[in-house]
């Protein structure tokens, strides 16, 4: 079963990391990724642009109407992510608990759908199942 890992942070959060150097950050999650990497469970992960340069497509609305950042408020709002390939949502977990992140952060964990969650006799069901065959979506990253 694949995880995604959502990463949030309250503006406390933010400013306690404004604290530690950025190298220090960056060679804790760099370590942290590797152990994903080395365990066979990462698929992906990425960190995101601050919140002033994304934008929001307001589907409510005839033609959809597009709303640039930032929006929402600082927790609402998530600057990272990983997804995670595990075997049980107890491992996600445990993954969970190792991220390196400080106090005001939070990871928001939701379970990806899988096509075994949908009608096996829909077309693109069908389709889908082939399309993460021929794009190796399946399969974690591994370092060799």
């Amino acid at each position: 079963m694949k995880y995604m890992m959502i990463m949030r942070d309250t503006d406390e959060a933010i400013e306690a990391a404004r604290q530690v150097p950025f190298e220090d950050i960056l060679n804790a999650m760099g370590r942290y990724n590797e152990e994903l990497i080395n365990a066979g469970v990462m698929m992906a992960g990425e960190g995101l642009t601050e919140p002033q340069e994304g934008f929001v497509v307001d589907f409510g609305v005839d033609p959809p109407r597009i709303t640039d950042g930032p929006y929402g408020t600082t927790e609402s709002q998530f600057n990272g992510f990983w997804i995670i390939q595990v075997d049980s949502r107890e491992e996600a977990e445990e993954w969970a608990r190792r991220c390196p992140l400080g106090p005001g952060s939070k990871l928001e964990m939701r379970r990806l759908q899988d096509t075994a969650d949908f009608p096996q006799d829909n077309e693109y069901v069908r389709k889908e199942k082939a399309w993460r065959e021929q794009l190796g979506t399946d399969r974690p990253m591994r370092a060799d």
